[in-house]
């Protein structure tokens, strides 16, 4: 069911042949025959990847530029015998890179900085981002994995950029521009951007959050005509301040929903504003994917798809009071399952995988399915 569902796709799809000799009796040699879309790109040409590893529910995608550069943004959680990092390492290997270059956290809570420690352990890094200080001090628990995190960066053995809005990242192959970054934002629309977003006249202005999550590092990639979006755990009231009453970033092609889909952040404003073709979810069965977030991605004017890196299941009345699900009843949403990378069940880490070309073309593989789909260039 899975596979038909997949027919609309451009897929690529590998078909082995075999034939036997005619008049010789001999047996023919086994071919391959590729088909492809034909508005894809050669797999020759200089390509971005970019995998979305299963750190359930917390955050580590991984840019691989043309030149074999890389990018990680967040390492994962800490602790479950280095599971994180080791998912990490196993997608480095399977894009053909030793080293990670540059590690960028985009603010200091467990999830995202937690496995620092674990992943330089495994691989080499060279350089870590982050926005500075942290700033939630009253909470033990992000006080110590700060902790660990600074710990880290006193052994000397890696360089340290705190980024500031404005400033384009050491990124060979990828424009990586700041946007946010310890609260503060880009103070001027970007080239392209500067439009009015309509929706910030008909929306109240959220209160302001005291956690590092509006304290997150948010970066915009541009890759020839492709521009991809990733704001870490940023809450609505900067998201405002980044759409209203100009539209600071403009139009996105690739989305990484922000906060693993929680409540406090994809407001309507931002999804309205930066219209994305394509958003990717980093959520797990029990954490992001809230309703109400989930609703206003999927609404998002021109959005063609949604991907999700696990089912969301139903949460228990306990699981609601602790997290950012309690102010946001209703039933529980996914995409259909082709769209997800993990289903319920064995905990088996897959993850998808986007490949982008300078051209416009891009396409995403879930490592569940082994299957892709291809999007061709915005005209």
């Amino acid at each position: 069911m899975q596979r038909n569902l997949f027919m609309s796709f451009s897929l690529r799809r590998h078909v082995g042949l075999s034939l036997l000799g005619g008049v010789f009796g001999g047996f023919l040699s086994l071919f391959l025959l590729v088909v492809a879309p034909a508005d894809a790109a050669p797999e020759n040409a200089k390509r971005l990847q970019i995998f979305f590893v299963d750190v359930e529910g917390g955050q580590a995608t991984l840019f691989v530029t043309p030149e074999g550069k890389s990018l990680l943004i967040d390492t994962g959680w800490p602790g479950n015998d280095g599971r994180d990092a080791d998912r990490i390492v196993s997608a480095a290997k399977m894009a053909g890179i030793a080293m990670i270059d540059y590690v960028l956290i985009t603010h200091f809570h467990d999830d995202h900085v937690g496995g620092a420690p674990q992943l330089a352990a495994r691989i080499p890094v060279g350089t870590f981002i982050d926005h500075g200080e942290n700033r939630e001090t009253s909470s033990a628990g992000v006080q110590n994995v700060w902790q660990a995190y600074q710990k880290l960066l006193a052994t000397g053995k890696y360089k340290h950029i705190s980024a500031k809005p404005g400033e384009v990242l050491p990124l060979q192959g990828v424009e990586a521009r700041v946007v946010s970054s310890d609260g503060a934002l880009i103070d001027k629309p970007l080239p392209g951007a500067g439009g009015v977003n309509s929706t910030c006249a008909t929306s109240e202005a959220p209160s302001a959050d005291r956690t590092e999550n509006a304290r997150s590092l948010g970066t915009l990639f541009t890759f020839g005509k492709l521009r991809i979006l990733d704001l870490g755990d940023l809450t609505s009231d900067k998201e405002r301040e980044l759409m209203c009453p100009q539209n600071k970033l403009g139009k996105i092609d690739i989305f990484v929903v922000s906060h693993h889909g929680s409540t406090t952040s994809n407001s309507p404003v931002l999804l309205n504003g930066i219209a994305p073709r394509v958003a990717i979810m980093d959520n797990s069965a029990t954490k992001g994917g809230a309703p109400s977030s989930w609703q206003t991605i999927k609404k998002a004017p021109g959005l063609e798809d949604l991907w999700q890196l696990h089912l969301i299941q139903e949460r228990s009345l306990l699981v609601r009071l602790h997290t950012a699900f309690s102010n946001d009843s209703g039933p529980v949403h996914n995409v259909a399952e082709p769209f997800i990378a993990n289903l319920s069940g064995t905990d088996a880490g897959n993850y998808l995988k986007l490949t982008a070309w300078p051209d416009g073309n891009f396409e995403i593989f879930n490592a569940r399915t082994q299957t892709t789909k291809h999007y061709a260039p915005a005209h």
